[in-house]
C-alpha cells in the first residue's frame, strides 16, 4: 500500500524549485476582481465555561458543533472526531485550544460582514449556553493557562506541541490560549503584491498596538497591554516577525518569500497510508533539503508545499493572496474595525502613499523595535520623536476618508476605533482602567463586558 500512495502522488511531485512560487503567482487577480476591494475575514473567539471562566473543554465544543450543523451546516471530521462546520458562507474550525475560528468567504461590503458576523455571534452565543459555555472578545484566555488546556484531536496540532517548544519558550501560550482577528486582500500583480506586502508589515506593530486587547492573563493584571502579540514573540523565530529586511528596501519578490520559506524546519508532511490520511514527523530537516533528497523515500509534492506554507507564520504572510494576522479579538463593536482600517489604506494608492508619508524615514529597525515593545506599552510609545497615539490617529483619518471614498457606509466601523484611539486610548488600556477602579480585580466583571451575545 505504500508502494501504491508513492505512485499516486507522482503526478503532484514538485520537480523543480521554479514551481514553488507558482502558488503566488497563481494568486494575482485579474483587475476588476481587485478592484472589487474584496475583504477577507477569519475571526477567533475564546470559549469559557460560565460558571467558574476557565477554557471551556474540546468535548464541551464538540457539542455545541453537533448542535450547530443543524443550521445546514456540513460536519468536518478527523479520525471521527468533529473539528468543523462549513456553509457556503466559510468555514468554522477549531484552532489548538478549542478557540472557534470562523473564516468568511471574500466580500466587498464589510458592512455585510457586520451584519452576519453579529447574527453568527447571537446565534452561537444562545447555543453554547445550553453547553454552560459563553465566547469572549477577548485576546487570551482569561484565567486557564496553557498547561490546563488539552490540545483539540488533530494530528497538525500534536506535532507542533512537540516541535514548537524546542525552538522557543510561549509557542502553547500561542496556541492554546490566545485569540486573533486576521484580514486578507487581492494583489493584481508581483509588483502590486509587493507594494502591499512592505506596507503591511510596516503598519503591522502600529496596528497591533492600536487593538491590545490582553492586559489580564491567569486571572491577574500582567505587565502586557497584549498578551497575545507577546506570545508571538517567542513563538519561533524561524517562522514568526517581519520577514526580512529586503521586503522593506524595495528588493523582494515572490522568489525571495519562497527562498525564504525553503530555509524554514519543517514539522511534518501527510500521506495515506493504508487508504488513511497521516501526519509524519519530519524531524526538522528545512524544504530545501526535502527537495534536494527527499525524506524516508518520500519526494517533495505540491501538497507538503502548500502545508509548509500554512505553518509560516509572519505577521503578514503570502499564500494566494495577503494575510494580515497580528490583532487581538476584540469585543462585538471594535471586531469589523480590523479590516475596515486595512481596507481603507490597502486597496487606495493615495492612502497607502499619506500613510507612507507618516513613517518616512521609519528604518527596519525602528520596525523591529516597535514589534518587539507594543505588546508591553501599545500605543504609549515614542519612536523617532513622535508619538505612536498621534501616527495612529493619523493613519485611521486616513483610511476614514478613503473608506468615505468607496460609498458604501464602511467607514462607520471605523467610529468605535477613532473615539478610543482619539483618546489615546486601546481595548487593553480601558480594561486596565476599569480592573483597578471599577472592577477591584473582579475575573467575573472581565468576562462580562467582553461576552460575545
Amino acid at each position: 500500500m505504500l508502494n501504491h500512495t508513492k505512485v499516486e502522488l507522482q503526478e503532484n511531485i514538485i520537480t523543480s524549485k521554479s514551481q514553488l512560487a507558482q502558488v503566488f503567482w497563481d494568486g494575482i487577480k485579474m483587475s476588476d476582481i481587485v478592484a472589487q476591494k474584496r475583504t477577507g475575514v477569519e475571526f477567533e473567539k475564546l470559549p469559557v465555561k460560565i460558571h467558574d471562566y476557565k477554557a471551556a473543554s474540546y468535548y464541551d465544543v464538540a457539542k455545541f458543533l453537533q448542535s450547530y450543523k443543524k443550521n445546514n451546516k456540513q460536519p468536518v471530521y478527523e479520525n471521527n472526531s468533529i473539528l468543523g462546520l462549513s456553509d457556503k458562507d466559510g468555514v468554522i474550525s477549531l484552532e489548538p485550544g478549542s478557540q472557534t475560528e470562523l473564516s468568511l468567504i471574500p466580500s466587498d461590503n464589510l458592512c455585510d460582514v457586520k451584519q452576519y458576523l453579529d447574527i453568527y455571534n447571537k446565534e452561537t452565543a444562545e447555543i453554547a449556553e445550553n453547553f454552560g459555555i459563553c465566547w469572549l472578545g477577548y485576546g487570551i484566555q482569561p484565567v486557564s493557562t496553557f498547561d490546563k488546556i488539552n490540545i483539540i484531536p488533530k494530528k497538525r496540532y500534536e506535532y507542533m506541541t512537540k516541535y514548537l517548544p524546542t525552538v522557543a519558550k510561549k509557542p502553547l501560550i500561542m496556541m492554546r490560549e490566545t485569540a486573533g482577528i486576521q484580514s486578507s486582500f487581492d494583489y493584481s500583480s508581483q509588483e502590486d503584491a509587493m507594494k502591499k506586502f512592505a506596507f503591511a508589515l510596516k503598519l503591522s506593530p502600529i496596528v497591533s498596538a492600536m487593538f491590545a486587547n490582553s492586559p489580564v492573563r491567569a486571572g491577574k493584571l500582567t505587565k502586557y497591554k497584549s498578551n497575545r502579540a507577546a506570545s508571538w514573540l517567542e513563538t519561533d523565530n524561524d517562522r514568526c516577525g517581519l520577514v526580512s529586511e529586503k521586503v522593506f528596501t524595495g528588493e523582494f519578490s515572490f522568489d525571495g518569500y519562497t527562498e525564504i520559506l525553503l530555509d524554514v524546519p519543517m514539522i511534518f508532511i501527510e500521506r495515506f497510508i493504508n487508504g488513511k490520511k497521516t501526519a509524519l514527523k519530519t524531524e526538522n530537516i528545512t524544504f530545501r533539503q526535502f527537495l534536494k533528497y527527499g525524506w524516508q523515500g518520500f519526494a517533495a509534492n505540491k501538497q507538503d508545499w502548500e502545508t509548509h506554507l500554512s505553518l509560516y507564520f509572519p505577521d503578514v504572510r503570502f499564500k494566494s493572496y495577503i494575510e494580515i494576522r497580528n490583532h487581538d479579538n476584540q469585543r462585538s463593536s471594535l471586531i469589523c474595525s480590523v479590516p475596515a482600517l486595512w481596507k481603507g489604506l490597502i486597496y487606495n494608492a493615495d492612502a497607502m502613499e499619506s500613510t507612507e508619508a507618516l513613517l518616512q524615514g521609519f528604518t527596519y529597525s525602528d520596525f523591529e523595535y516597535l514589534r518587539n515593545e507594543t505588546p508591553k506599552y501599545a500605543l504609549d510609545m515614542e519612536i523617532n520623536g513622535y508619538q505612536l497615539k498621534d501616527i495612529a490617529k493619523e493613519i485611521i483619518s486616513v483610511s476614514y476618508n478613503s473608506l468615505k471614498t468607496y460609498g458604501k457606509s464602511e467607514e462607520r466601523l471605523l467610529e468605535p476605533l477613532m473615539e478610543n484611539i482619539n483618546k489615546g486610548l486601546t481595548p487593553a488600556d480601558i480594561i486596565i482602567d476599569k480592573w483597578e477602579k471599577e472592577w477591584n480585580g473582579n475575573i467575573s466583571k472581565l468576562v462580562e463586558y467582553s461576552v460575545l451575545k
